[in-house]
């Protein structure tokens, strides 16, 4: 019985269909229906280049503009049995399964692979869920169990592949002899096609500069797959993995070394490939294991190496994270580099207290801002903007709560203005402490707080959900009397 249940077993995870790609490049393919279900082929048929030929003695104005669109040819009158002799395809599209069944038996007669829409049990084939990235082409099937399902994969698929892949593979094709007369031993061909596809001629091709992608690969072949190194400064958002970019996750993929700050997760970090090399050049207040020049120094020398390189940094690398100096010195070293955005703490901790850092009539401004300047002044000038309602966030601001606190009193923000205060913003540990201007002097003292925390100052805080956010002196009443007050 045991052997039975496991043979059983095994036998479910097999697959009912064998994936396959029919070519239909210049050749017949047959639609015999007239409303959306046949609409609905040839608007799929046309991502291919296929003769596409619709048969029903009257059509509905979808299916009409689809067969428009498509080019394709519509054969006004009833379907026949000889229309499928010579097709490569026939699709049953009529919406009636005795019509439905008629065609697939023509089809059979004809030797002609047959689909019936929504018909599983009359299908020879299956449709799949296509994700077309020409010539490059990804078929989802769930053979007929779960059409939507292989939609929503299809979707995630499509969200995951650069739009300009085909540009790549087309690219790619048109070096290939060049490659198989220049580059002798098959290992050597090996490494030329992977830095073809992960280095610099990709990374120009996907960003649609195709002339400095063609450049790049002539370079390419004909120095042997040598290659200049590349440097990403690649914004690793504010904790949470599932809010890196889509293109910064490809990059960790395609890296050969990461460098990275401390406040970057290591579950983020670990989302590069296995084999390539991780650098931390964290930095603490107060404690920089690796000064700003060094971290410099390393990214000009890994790319001289011709490594492609990732610079992983908390947050956006634009907004405090002296992208500026690396780019300077890159530039210097004639070392090409791209920035890559990342979700900036402050935008982070808005969307998880549902907190609107601009609001109509209340603030249409916002401040990003430091707790203090290169010289350690607390607060430069920009102090009394907070008093024409603009927002403030002041980023890695806990040590300096009290003097912020103070300096915009001083220049007459009141009091009572409304605080909150983010530790860790979109991670699983969040937490939010929340009160006035007027109390934010407590922050320093809080032992219990040690992650990185943002300050959100304004009367936007008002609106925020600050159900769950503990009360700054926790002696005072729950925080959500500053909701009720406003």
């Amino acid at each position: 019985m045991a052997g039975t249940h496991h043979q059983a077993s095994a036998d479910l995870e097999k697959l009912s269909v064998f994936p396959a790609f029919h070519k239909v490049e210049g050749r017949r393919v047959v639609v015999a229906g007239f409303g959306d279900e046949a609409a609905a082929k040839v608007r799929l048929l046309s991502e291919t280049r296929a003769d596409i030929t619709v048969i029903a003695a009257k059509i509905e104005p979808g299916l009409q503009r689809a067969i428009k669109k498509a080019g394709a040819l519509h054969v006004a009158r009833a379907f026949r049995d000889e229309d499928a002799i010579g097709a490569v395809l026939v699709f049953a599209a009529t919406g009636d399964e005795a019509s439905d069944r008629t065609v697939v038996e023509a089809a059979r007669k004809a030797g002609v692979p047959a689909n019936a829409v929504d018909r599983p049990h009359l299908c020879d084939f299956y449709t799949p869920a296509l994700v077309n990235r020409a010539p490059m082409a990804i078929a989802i099937s769930s053979a007929g169990t779960g059409p939507v399902l292989a939609r929503h994969m299809r979707a995630r698929i499509e969200a995951l592949l650069p739009q300009r892949l085909g540009a790549l593979a087309r690219l790619a094709d048109s070096f290939r002899g060049a490659a198989a007369a220049l580059i002798d031993t098959p290992q050597d061909r090996r490494n030329f096609w992977s830095r073809f596809f992960t280095g610099s001629v990709a990374h120009h091709a996907l960003a649609g500069d195709m002339e400095r992608a063609r450049g790049e690969a002539s370079r390419l072949v004909n120095t042997q797959y040598r290659t200049r190194g590349y440097v990403w400064l690649v914004g690793a958002g504010p904790g949470a993995e599932d809010l890196l970019t889509l293109r910064a996750q490809r990059l960790l993929q395609e890296a050969d070394v990461i460098v990275h700050d401390r406040l970057v997760p290591d579950a983020v970090v670990a989302m590069g490939r296995r084999d390539a090399e991780r650098i931390a050049v964290g930095k603490a207040k107060g404690a920089h294991s690796v000064t700003q020049d060094r971290i410099n120094e390393i990214l000009v020398e890994e790319a001289q190496k011709g490594r492609r390189v990732v610079r992983l940094k908390s947050g956006d690398p634009m907004i405090f994270g002296r992208a500026g100096e690396e780019m300077d010195a890159l530039r210097d070293a004639g070392i090409g580099f791209d920035v890559v955005p990342g979700i900036t703490a402050a935008i982070a901790a808005a969307a998880s207290l549902h907190l609107p850092l601009t609001l109509r009539g209340v603030a249409s401004s916002i401040v990003l801002a430091t707790g203090h300047d290169v010289n350690s002044d607390t607060l430069p000038d920009w102090a009394g903007l907070a008093l024409n309602g603009t927002t403030v966030a002041v980023y890695m601001g806990k040590t300096v709560a009290g003097a912020v606190a103070a300096r915009l009193i001083e220049n007459g923000l009141h009091g009572a203005t409304p605080v909150a205060v983010i530790e860790n913003a979109s991670r699983t540990d969040e937490r939010c402490l929340a009160g006035t201007l007027s109390d934010l002097s407590a922050l320093a003292a809080r032992a219990d707080i040690g992650g990185p925390v943002l300050i959100v100052i304004g009367e936007v805080v008002r609106h925020a959900a600050l159900e769950a956010a503990r009360p700054l002196i926790e002696s005072e009443a729950p925080a959500r009397s500053l909701v009720a007050a406003a």
